[in-house]
């Protein structure tokens, strides 16, 4: 088999027969004159042909160097035209691009984002697919950013993790009038709690785990808002929900010296599709969102105050 033309030989040859001497095609290319005689050797053995025929006069091209420089002229073209239409591409990419992420990521975030998104890119069409938070599998193939409310431990694709989610455990002002007010985190269990799983709560270097049985398992914090609000019981709610000014007042921190462990959001796509222009923009787009002052889930609190610091905490890019 024989081996593949080298390029650079092929844009080296083209500007010979147009500069007329390896001096002037040096010049223009920046390179020794022993380079582009080289080049030039190499490509002809490599065709087994005569190119350029060399006397101290300088430079002639053979019949044969006339007809391949009209062809690698020709391909030269159609590698710049094409890599100006990658260029476009890249720049407007187009066509659909499928992202899944949790009903409440789909609600509270992306959805108050993609009216701006499409119109920064309006050849691309995008369709939003939401799932349950306890959804815990690699995505499917076609989705093209899959969003996690905490990222995996280990995955095939690649994972650029985001600022951290803070939260506190929140109750009404009327549930603790009624039920009184745990001083310690074991005397959470003597209370009515709301949420899933279990709750390790830190402060200063000092992790517990309450042994809790919560009277209401949701994972959706709105819900645990709202039942919140209804004086049912004990949650453990994000901040850019709890310092919402609309509800701050009506709310009360319970154990506010001792913090429940942040939720690290992630995205996750595939080796390939890094480099796919439709996903390059919207990960691009979302990451000027998330976590910043310009979240669409902060309604008057502070980025600061709501997620955790990403250069401090290393959640801005993981495994990429």
């Amino acid at each position: 088999m024989r081996k593949t033309t080298n390029l650079d030989d092929i844009r080296i040859f083209v500007a010979v027969a147009e500069a007329g001497t390896f001096s002037a095609t040096a010049a223009n290319l920046q390179l020794p004159v022993s380079t582009i005689s080289r080049s030039l050797t190499r490509l002809e053995k490599h065709l087994d042909l005569l190119l350029v025929r060399r006397s101290p006069r300088g430079l002639a091209l053979t019949d044969a160097g006339k007809e391949y420089l009209q062809a690698c002229k020709r391909a030269l073209r159609h590698l710049r035209e094409g890599r100006e239409l990658l260029d476009k591409h890249r720049a407007s990419p187009s066509g659909l691009l499928r992202i899944a992420c949790p009903i409440t990521m789909a609600r509270d975030l992306i959805a108050p984002l993609l009216s701006k998104f499409m119109k920064a890119f309006p050849d691309l069409r995008v369709e939003l697919e939401t799932y349950s938070s306890r959804f815990d599998q690699e995505p499917r193939e076609d989705i093209d950013v899959f969003f996690k409310v905490r990222a995996p431990k280990d995955s095939a694709r690649r994972v650029r993790s985001y600022p951290g989610i803070v939260r506190g455990l929140f109750a009404s002002r009327k549930y603790i009038q009624n039920a009184g007010t745990p001083a310690e985190p074991a005397d959470l269990t003597s209370h009515c709690c709301i949420g899933s799983g279990r709750w390790t709560l830190s402060k200063a270097g000092t992790k517990v785990t309450p042994d809790i049985a919560p009277r209401v398992v949701t994972h959706d914090p709105l819900v645990h808002r709202q039942l919140v609000l209804d004086d049912a019981g004990i949650a453990i709610l994000p901040l850019y929900i709890a310092l919402d000014p609309l509800i701050a007042k009506r709310l009360v921190p319970i154990l506010p010296g001792w913090k429940p462990k942040p939720v690290v959001p992630c995205a996750l796509y595939s080796d390939s599709s890094r480099l796919t222009p439709k996903v390059k923009v919207f990960l691009g787009f979302i990451q000027k969102y998330i976590g910043t002052n310009l979240d669409p889930r902060l309604r008057g609190a502070k980025a600061r105050d709501c997620f955790t610091d990403p250069t401090l905490s290393g959640f801005a890019i993981a495994r990429e």
